[in-house]
């Protein structure tokens, strides 16, 4: 199971800057704008990872860590949760996720396995706005999925491309530019929540 363990207590503490956002019908990019604009140098040392909604770029400061699953805070009230490279929560954006569980392991785990071949996988999504009003929610929308990899021009890359289809969503593509001699997954563009564009995730930064 992928849900947030801690995820509520750490969302809650940014809702006061959440709600200044709250009635306002901008679109997902503004967020991240605002984000952009309230950026500064890192510290030296912080794990940052950068991230890409249209044409707008932050970046987010890992805040919470539990093995390969990951929370990441940029400004503006924008909160993203990871396994591994994946995307599994969001918060401060007009689409959230909430949840993400997986019915059996996730194929994302080992890149290298998926030369070659396609490997098929379902997950049970949980989704609402930001607002997170009960009319707004949908629990257990299942995505059922297939991954396959190439090897790209670029050598040593991999990439992994995820064709999802879910009940009452267009067909969603997700990517994943792995490393074939360490097997992580560097950068990635994925689904997190209707009418959003991909979010693109850049977890090696210069």
């Amino acid at each position: 199971m992928r849900a947030l363990p801690l995820l509520l207590c750490v969302l809650l503490a940014g809702c006061a800057e959440a709600r200044r956002w709250s009635g306002l019908p901008a679109a997902p990019e503004d967020r991240l704008a605002i984000a952009e604009a309230e950026s500064g140098e890192e510290d030296e040392g912080t794990t940052v990872v950068r991230m890409a909604l249209g044409r707008r770029q932050a970046s987010a400061v890992l805040i919470q860590e539990q093995g390969e699953r990951r929370m990441w805070r940029a400004p503006g009230g924008v909160v993203v949760q990871t396994d591994g490279a994946r995307v599994t929560a969001t918060a401060g954006l007009p689409r959230i996720l909430m949840a993400t569980r997986f019915d059996g392991p996730d194929p994302l785990e080992d890149p290298k396995s998926l030369l070659g071949r396609s490997v098929e996988a379902r997950r049970l999504v949980d989704v609402a706005a930001a607002s997170r009003a009960p009319e707004t929610m949908r629990f257990g929308l299942g995505f059922d999925c297939r991954l396959r990899g190439f090897r790209t021009e670029e050598e040593g890359q991999i990439l992994i491309e995820e064709t999802c289809r879910a009940p009452g969503l267009r067909r969603v593509v997700n990517q994943f530019w792995a490393d074939e001699r360490t097997n992580r997954v560097g950068f990635a563009e994925q689904w997190v929540g209707e009418g959003l564009q991909p979010l693109a995730l850049d977890f090696e930064p210069d």
